[in-house]
């Protein structure tokens, strides 16, 4: 085709011009490909779908932060209530603790005895702890610091079996204790006159000095652990086991006969 045929074609509308790729594409402006309209300024399918057209639609909302799931926490144990007979308030020491167990484990069990002997016994032994603390210091035992104690407020001298029995000791017991106090000081022994084999008893200045410097000490913590109880409830108190011990003492004579 000459130039002036192809400008023919171009011109009479039989978009053989186009056909051929020869001159200028006389698709509209804008578009691309066969997809028409895509340029014209109304946007895409895409953005009039999406809520960008300008002034259309409500504004969207800003997405809700999620929320961290709740832990749950374990059931809790419900511990059964205490049955307090009627006078009686809840007690909470070592030895209701114990009194709690063998009454589950053996329940038929009548532990009232429990609750007073086992106070008695644990009360004891946790004044005892804190007494003998002075004691070690000073390099004595209980039981030795029981016999300079009964040579100090007795007043006079006593002999080994009159020891035993202010002490609650054996002679055996009491004849072993004496040769270490004598030994280190503190006792001193006298022969009888009359009875060469009957020794009486005394504390050197040495032995006294020692007590009297031990029995303030331990009066004052003594006072300061019954200070939680008022003066009635103190007398109360002693009376009550003045009584218990009356008893059990008796007790124990009419077992030795």
């Amino acid at each position: 085709m000459t130039a002036t045929q192809g400008r023919a074609a171009a011109g009479n509308g039989t978009g053989e011009g186009r056909a051929t790729g020869e001159g200028p594409s006389a698709e509209a402006p804008g578009t691309t490909g066969d997809r028409p309209g895509s340029g014209d300024g109304r946007g895409s399918g895409d953005a009039r779908g999406s809520g960008g057209r300008k002034g259309g639609g409500a504004p969207s909302q800003p997405a809700q932060p999620i929320q961290p799931a709740q832990t749950v926490q374990p059931a809790q144990t419900v511990q059964p209530a205490q049955t307090v007979p009627p006078g009686q308030s809840v007690r909470n020491d070592t030895v209701a603790a114990v009194v709690r167990q063998w009454q589950t484990v053996r329940p038929d069990l009548d532990t009232g005895p429990m609750e007073i002997i086992g106070r008695v016994n644990r009360c004891a032994a946790l004044l005892q702890q804190a007494e003998d603390a002075p004691l070690r210091r000073a390099g004595l035992s209980r039981a030795e610091f029981d016999l300079l104690g009964a040579l100090r407020r007795t007043g006079h001298e006593l002999t080994p079996g009159e020891l035993a029995r202010e002490t609650f000791s054996s002679g055996a017991a009491v004849t072993k204790r004496l040769k270490q106090l004598t030994e280190r000081g503190l006792v001193e022994r006298r022969v009888d006159t009359r009875d060469r084999r009957v020794a009486h008893l005394r504390l050197t200045d040495a032995g006294r000095d020692l007590v009297d410097g031990i029995m303030p000490e331990q009066l004052v913590y003594e006072s300061a652990v019954l200070s939680a109880l008022d003066d009635g409830r103190q007398g109360e108190l002693a009376d009550l086991l003045g009584e218990l011990l009356s008893r059990l003492e008796g007790h124990m004579r009419a077992l030795r006969v």
